[in-house]
């Protein structure tokens, strides 16, 4: 059995035991079965290992997502409500290292919802996303952050 199943049964049984069928419930229940999982994973089979760090990857995934989307939220508020426009908007080509639909599907979503960034196209072979970016003075510096930030974070948690 997997452990994410495992967890999920937790979860499912945490919520039976507190008579709480609901979606904060269920969460607090992934939560301390996650928890219960990592006490137990001695007696677990060496791929254990791999779920703990892939569910740290994600929220690492997810927390720096959250984080990049405060931050170019406000770049571009700043930009709209003050005077003085810094925008100079450009196309940008993005060499990409992911391997994968799955994985460019899901650097292009986050990419695509955060503020100032829209990808909007990927060559045939996935090689190649092309971004129109809000604040395009310096694309090295765009494909380098792409690079070095969700795509690499994405990478990660999808190994």
């Amino acid at each position: 059995m997997s452990l994410f199943l495992l967890n999920i049964i937790l979860a499912i049984a945490w919520a039976a035991l507190t008579g709480t069928f609901t979606l904060a419930g269920l969460g607090v229940g992934l939560v301390v079965g996650f928890f219960a999982l990592w006490v137990a994973s001695p007696l677990f089979e060496e791929n254990g290992g791999r779920y703990f760090t892939r569910v740290w990857r994600w929220i690492k995934l997810v927390v720096l997502f959250h984080y990049e989307l405060i931050v170019s939220s406000l770049s571009v508020a700043w930009d709209v409500l003050t005077p003085r426009h810094r925008a100079r908007p450009g196309i940008v080509a993005v060499p990409l290292k992911a391997k994968g639909e799955a994985e460019v599907l899901l650097v292009t979503n986050l990419i695509s919802l955060t503020p100032g960034t829209l990808s909007l196209d990927v060559t045939e072979d996935c090689n190649t996303l092309f971004v129109h970016a809000m604040f395009a003075d310096d694309p090295q510096k765009i494909r380098d952050d792409i690079e070095n930030g969700m795509e690499r974070w994405v990478r990660e948690a999808m190994e």
